[in-house]
């Protein structure tokens, strides 16, 4: 597969240039103004080509609950979830679809799909999501999210010596079940990636991240897992380890310049001088940090020492949008109240590169992806500069950063393989998606959760909030 973008907007160290880009065999093979053209000609004038953006942190099946749950912390906030979340793969695949074409037309190439499963149809959750992404086309890697300890033990014990049920499937099951779907599902020529994805420290014991150390060491794959999202997992991490979360993740030998971590809003400065040595990615994820109360990630602070930092949206229940520009700019600009000095704060095409590059870092693969690089993968997207959300002419980027784009994206290319062309989405049928959507859905505004009822009390002890009923 050949093409031609002649005149396209590129962005350069002193501004832009007008310029043409080649692709051949799914990878870009020259950058310069006046092409002799190979393959079919793209017309790109007008237009800002960038790398494709890389979401690297959410969960798709949550789109079945956004806009539902009430202003909840995390803690309670996920007991709701786990209460309603969908038992049926195929609700999953057309979730995993709207995840995509909300990706897609957010400037995203490539997805982190953090995948919640169903319980025991666990591999068919799997497949169920590896479906919609290959039908779509977008670079999906997938990491299971699992655990082997039950919900309540994701809160502080405090002094209330609180037991929690036995979860339901053993840490030795867990680990053969990851194997079983690295092995079915582990084909990143198809654009199908598979992580090795616990949770978080909260719901996982040591021997499920050594477990899934081993297997990621074994595959050569990547890993993701959350880490301190909110006070209360800070809380419990000391309660456990008698230490930091970080520095327990470093002693068992979980962090890596092959791990990606979500959240770390909770870390301080020794943690975040571990982090920046071991060479793991912080993802940024503002909107759902904002949407639970979790706090405001010191992504200033990681930038300078030196630690990796990417954008992920999160799920479409603590952020209910799956919009990556949106989650960009509001991770971009939100920092400018944390640190006084303004020649520190993220400017829009640092936000570019976090996006993009910084993206592709944390998954092992900005030799591969992530800048508008002779060799590497022909996944970018180009962005009609006519478009009325990117007027009058001032700065390309700035305006995409730092506006509110609607309808800007125009073409999107993932592997060299055009997805999206003139703004619509052409390998699948995304009003036969949306019709789909709504028909499997109702409207509803009140619901009860049985669990937050029963946990809640104890979550507002641990946390000494007024009142514990």
């Amino acid at each position: 597969m050949s093409f031609t973008i002649q005149n396209a907007l590129i962005p350069v160290d002193s501004g832009y240039e007008t310029a043409d880009v080649q692709v051949v065999e799914n990878c870009i093979s020259a950058i310069a103004p006046k092409l002799k053209p190979a393959g079919t000609v793209i017309h790109g004038k007008n237009k800002l080509l960038l790398p494709g953006f890389v979401n690297t942190h959410t969960h798709s099946s949550e789109m079945w609950q956004r806009g539902i749950i009430p202003p909840l912390p995390l803690e309670l906030w996920i007991a709701e979830l786990y209460d309603f979340t969908p038992l049926d793969p195929e609700q999953v695949y057309l979730s995993a679809l709207g995840t995509a074409v909300e990706t897609l037309l957010s400037g995203g190439t490539s997805v982190v799909d953090h995948l919640v499963l169903i319980p025991g149809q666990e591999l068919e959750t799997i497949a169920a999501a590896v479906r919609a992404y290959q039908e779509i086309g977008i670079r999906a890697f997938i990491g299971p999210l699992i655990q082997d300890e039950s919900l309540t033990a994701g809160m502080p014990a405090g002094d209330s010596g609180m037991e929690h049920a036995a979860y339901i499937r053993s840490t030795k099951a867990t680990l053969e079940l990851m194997e079983t779907a690295i092995k079915q599902f582990q084909h990143p020529e198809k654009g199908v990636n598979m992580l090795l994805a616990p949770t978080g420290i909260q719901l996982c014991s040591d021997a499920l991240f050594e477990g899934c150390i081993e297997l990621s060491d074994r595959y050569n794959l990547c890993r993701h897992a959350h880490l301190l999202e909110t006070p209360a997992q800070k809380q419990l991490a000391h309660e456990k380890y008698g230490c930091s979360a970080v520095e327990h993740l470093q002693k068992i030998g979980y962090l890596s310049p092959r791990t990606s971590l979500a959240h770390c809003v909770w870390l301080d400065d020794s943690d975040i001088a571990i982090m920046a040595e071991s060479g793991a990615t912080v993802v940024h994820n503002p909107l759902s940090n904002l949407r639970l109360g979790s706090g405001i990630a010191p992504i200033l602070k990681y930038r300078q020492a030196g630690v990796n930092v990417s954008f992920g949206c999160d799920g479409a229940a603590s952020n209910d949008s799956q919009d990556l520009l949106e989650a960009i700019k509001i991770g971009s600009i939100l920092h400018n109240i944390t640190d006084l000095d303004y020649r520190q704060w993220i400017t829009p095409r640092q936000s570019v590169e976090m996006a993009s590059l910084g993206g592709s870092q944390g998954l092992n693969l900005a030799d591969e992806m992530g800048s508008l690089t002779v060799g590497k993968k022909a996944d970018f997207v180009l962005y009609d500069l006519t478009s009325l959300s990117l007027l009058p002419r001032t700065d390309p980027i700035g305006l995409l950063i730092l506006g509110r784009p609607t309808n800007a994206v125009d073409s999107v290319w993932v592997n060299g393989k055009q997805i999206v062309a003139e703004g619509k989405v052409k390998t699948i049928d995304v009003d036969a998606l949306m019709r789909e959507l709504f028909d499997r859905s109702e409207w509803t505004s009140k619901r009860q959760s049985q669990t937050v009822s029963e946990i809640e009390a104890h979550y507002r002890q641990v946390m000494k909030l007024q009142g514990y009923s």
